[in-house]
């Protein structure tokens, strides 16, 4: 575990380290966005990829996977996979935020198994340059993780 943590601290040592200040958080229509990370609560444990397609100034589009580690039980099967379609609204320009920055509420609706999954998120992301920053998405089904610009 000391590996694990000691790891992570110098990726993101090594990320901070080639930091640029015209790093963009959002650039709204036709930004693209692919987030990977850890899914901590919700349906259960396990890793999540996002990717998000930027329609507007404010409005994006994407679609989502979360691969748990654990079964989420339905009649009693394990589904592990949980995929959806999601929306988000970023506020870095309402909200005037540095262009480093931006904040997104947004909402997921998908298929766990045989149920419908729905899920709300109030979503965070900062970029340290360019092309990777961190983010984190807090709801019902939330994640942290590194969020890619392309």
């Amino acid at each position: 575990m000391k590996k694990l943590i000691s790891g992570a601290a110098l990726a993101v040592a090594m990320i901070l380290g080639t930091a640029d200040a015209s790093a963009q958080a959002w650039n709204g229509k036709g930004d693209q966005k692919l987030q990977v990370g850890f899914n901590g609560w919700g349906y259960g444990n396990g890793i999540t990829a996002t990717y998000d397609y930027g329609l507007g100034s404010i409005v994006s589009l994407g679609a989502g996977a979360n691969f748990y580690f654990d079964g989420y039980k339905d009649d009693n099967e394990d589904n592990n996979v949980f995929l959806f379609g999601r929306l988000g609204f970023h506020l870095q320009e309402p909200l005037g935020l540095p262009e480093q920055w931006d904040i997104y509420p947004g909402v997921n609706l998908g298929v766990l198994g045989k149920d419908f999954g729905f899920g709300a998120h109030l979503g965070v992301r900062y970029f340290f340059n360019n092309n990777v920053g961190i983010y984190g998405e807090f709801g019902n089904n939330g994640s942290l993780g590194v969020s890619f610009n392309f």
